[in-house]
């Protein structure tokens, strides 16, 4: 078996930020990419806001050719992945392509794209529908043209589980890291902000319907209402550890622990899986839960998800018993990019020693909780939890930690 698995570069596009950096700058300084639509007008929808990312040009970045073919989501996740290569110092045309794969996580594929082509086919017929149809919606179409563009042959794959998908991603990445790949791109970047996707989305009852962009998406608060949408996510580039030491390359940390449980049926009187996926991450890392120093928080900002995730962290660190945040409250719920993008954050808050803030909120005493808020807290990081939980019952926990032992 290899050594640990560890993740060598970072490339993102947020609502708040494009590139790590400039990401990292906003999140600690509280700055929020949520805001009014502006890609369609939903003056006549029930929820108006989203976190967007703006101020992206695709020609700015990739060549013409690709324009026509892809959805703003892959678009972004074309990106997003030269970023991390670049970030991990790896430039794919001098690797082996079968030492190089890419596992990323989708919720729907290109919803946007799909709209437009079901359009024209229904208003000016089929032979108005680009060819391109025929994968730019595709679930798994991120995967195909990061593998596509970089020359990655190796194992690759896509996982489906909402907002779970982007830790389950890495763990597949993780996986196919111990069989013996050299480096997998893994992650998620997704969404689907057009009147299709936006109505699929509130079809799940958990978007909310506040048109103030800092009273509109709080988690782990009296007033939690649902959550607010968004686009972008993460990627990262994991690498076996001696490998990567091999090569001089700069480490952002390890992925030492992962679990993903099921809820069982509704009305069954089980327990939620969710403390479960803890317990069992935690023992997969080889770490107790008082070596915790910093959970990324899933956050549904739906009152009862909330009691639910609150419960399963008493039961697991005791009452505030570690710190908490949520940072995506600056950015919305970006569907399979949010727990990649929730990865990426913990592993920049483990480098600079500082647990960003959860915005706008005001913690319910009666989570009991320790939710970081206001202001960026300075504290002594080594080991972070990450959890995410998908529509329908998935639930997904990652450690990670700055070193790989």
């Amino acid at each position: 078996m290899s050594g640990p698995s560890v993740v060598t570069g970072i490339g993102v596009t947020a609502p708040n930020g494009l590139g790590v950096e400039a990401y990292w700058d906003a999140t600690l300084a509280g700055k929020s990419g949520i805001g009014d639509i502006r890609r369609f007008d939903a003056a006549g929808y029930p929820a108006g806001l989203a976190g967007e990312v703006h101020d992206f040009v695709p020609r700015d970045h990739l060549p013409g050719r690709l324009i026509p073919q892809t959805d703003h989501m892959t678009r972004l996740a074309l990106v997003a992945a030269d970023w991390a290569l670049a970030d991990a110092g790896v430039d794919p045309a001098t690797w082996d392509p079968f030492d190089m794969g890419v596992v990323t996580a989708a919720s729907a594929g290109g919803f946007e794209f799909g709209q437009r082509e079901l359009q024209n086919l229904w208003s000016k017929g089929g032979s108005h529908v680009s060819a391109y149809q025929s994968f730019a919606w595709f679930y798994a179409v991120n995967t195909g043209q990061i593998s596509i563009r970089n020359g990655m042959r190796g194992p690759s794959g896509v996982v489906v589980a909402d907002q779970a998908g982007g830790l389950d991603a890495l763990a597949q990445a993780r996986r196919q890291i111990r069989k013996g790949s050299r480096l997998i791109v893994s992650g998620g970047v997704d969404g689907s902000i057009c009147p299709w996707g936006h109505v699929a989305q509130w079809a799940g009852g958990r978007l909310s319907t506040s048109r103030d962009a800092e009273r509109a998406y709080l988690p782990f608060d009296a007033a939690a209402a649902g959550h607010v949408p968004g686009e972008g996510g993460a990627l990262l580039v994991v690498e076996e550890a001696g490998a990567a030491a091999a090569r001089g390359a700069e480490v952002y940390g390890a992925i030492r622990g992962y679990a993903a449980t099921f809820d069982p049926r509704p009305g069954s009187g089980r327990e939620p899986g969710l403390r479960r996926a803890i317990e069992l991450a935690l023992a997969d890392a080889g770490v107790s839960a008082r070596e915790v120093d910093v959970v990324f928080a899933d956050a549904a900002a739906v009152p009862e998800l909330d009691r639910i995730e609150a419960r399963a962290l008493q039961a697991v660190f005791g009452e505030r018993g570690v710190a908490v945040t949520a940072p995506k409250t600056m950015v919305g719920r970006l569907l399979s990019g949010a727990a990649s993008l929730d990865v990426a954050t913990a592993l920049l808050a483990l480098r600079d020693g500082v647990v960003p803030p959860t915005v706008h909120v005001t913690p319910d005493p009666a989570h009991r909780l320790d939710l970081v808020t206001g202001q960026a807290r300075a504290a002594r990081l080594e080991t972070a939890l990450v959890l995410a939980r998908g529509y329908g019952g998935f639930n997904s926990a990652l450690v990670v930690s700055r070193s790989a032992t």
